[in-house]
């Protein structure tokens, strides 16, 4: 069983003229496995980060992410994975409330000429409490060549005129129903490191 998405638009919801980058999810023995496919741009250059563990501001870069939000709490887990092998994922409270992050990661990555492929492992334990709704961008391209594509884009009647990409807009973000892949039964595993947060801010 596994869970697909291609991320076909632009933040701001025009068609993307390439391959859309496509992430699957699928169950892991202790959690998800992210799996990515995307063109590879390589641009901008690679960050000057060692492969394999995180980087700060990957954003910056050439990316495909994932956010998991629970939409009652404002909790989510934001994951980015980038052709180069380094990865950088976030824990937030609220829109932008980052609390955690450069969480360790088992991340592996196949580069080849003109595509990427990569497999990220993400624990049970890093997902805030009743996960139910997700979106997923990529980013590539430097400066007013750099492209800003989404899963959900915003619609365009909330467009407005001069504004920019905000992948925090978590109203814009659709249904994710684990059950469907980890079956009727299943209860996501409680998480020790949101206990922690969640013990602290009662």
């Amino acid at each position: 069983m596994k869970m697909e998405f291609a991320i076909k638009h632009t933040w701001d919801g025009l068609p993307v003229n390439h391959e859309p980058a496509t992430i699957w999810l699928k169950s892991d023995n202790v959690g998800l496995l992210m799996e990515v496919s995307a063109p590879f741009f390589n641009d901008p250059p690679a960050p000057l980060g060692e492969p394999g563990k995180p980087f700060g501001r990957l954003w910056d870069y050439e990316v495909v992410e994932a956010f998991f939000l629970n939409d009652r709490t404002g909790q989510y887990l934001e994951v980015e994975v980038c052709p180069h092998g380094q990865h950088l994922l976030l824990l937030l409270s609220g829109r932008r409330g980052v609390w955690k992050e450069e969480l360790p990661l088992e991340f592996e990555v196949t580069r080849m000429k003109t595509k990427w492929e990569g497999k990220a492992h993400l624990p049970w334990n890093y997902f805030p409490p009743c996960i139910n709704k997700f979106n997923a961008f990529a980013i590539h391209g430097s400066g007013e060549e750099r492209k800003y594509e989404a899963l959900y884009p915003v619609p365009q009647h909330e467009l407005q005129e001069g504004q920019k990409p905000d992948f925090h807009r978590l109203e814009f973000f659709e249904d994710l129903n684990l059950k469907g892949l980890m079956g009727e039964d299943w209860k996501q595993p409680e998480s020790d490191i949101w206990k922690s947060l969640n013990n602290e801010m009662d």
